[in-house]
């Protein structure tokens, strides 16, 4: 019998508790997630590709059937290849549904035998996004509970770096 895998794209610049809430019930579902970590230099990521992975791969090392990758290709594509059924999509409010729901139907145009599964994170981390998580850590606030422990002290170590100069 062939495994279930999923891929959940994102950046993940960086991983916050909310991306891990979502592999762990997506793993309720699939045999294997895969976190494909998308380079995304348009967004100007605050970490490193390598960085990321490493963050994502500290944090998922206890959950079987989760695992790390980057990607730089068409999300589809990289997809078929990793044989995968299904690309994972988190949704955390109504504005994150019309761009998701955008690319989910470009995904199915592109490969149709692909399907888009939505999900929303537990109520603790609807607030939550990756950005925010930036903004607070660069003002120097606590980010304690919102993220990984590595990440955590990644960001402060690179803000402080940051400020100093």
């Amino acid at each position: 019998m062939m495994s279930k895998i999923a891929i959940y794209p994102g950046t993940f610049d960086p991983l916050t508790n909310g991306h891990i809430d979502l592999v762990q019930r997506t793993l309720k579902i699939f045999d294997e997630v895969v976190i494909a970590v998308a380079a995304s230099y348009k967004k100007q990521p605050l970490f490193t590709i390598e960085e990321r992975i490493e963050f994502i791969e500290k944090s998922i090392r206890d959950m079987k059937g989760a695992k790390a990758e980057s990607f730089n290709n068409l999300l589809v594509n990289y997809a078929k290849d990793r044989k995968s059924i299904a690309i994972l999509r988190g949704l955390r409010a109504v504005s994150d549904f019309e761009y998701e729901l955008q690319m989910a139907l470009m995904n199915r145009r592109l490969d149709a035998s692909i399907e888009t599964v939505f999900m929303m994170p537990s109520e603790e981390y609807t607030f939550l996004s990756s950005t925010l998580v930036k903004e607070i850590a660069s003002f120097g606030g606590s980010v304690k509970g919102l993220v990984p422990e590595a990440v955590e002290k990644a960001l402060k170590k690179k803000f402080r770096m940051k400020n100093a100069k």
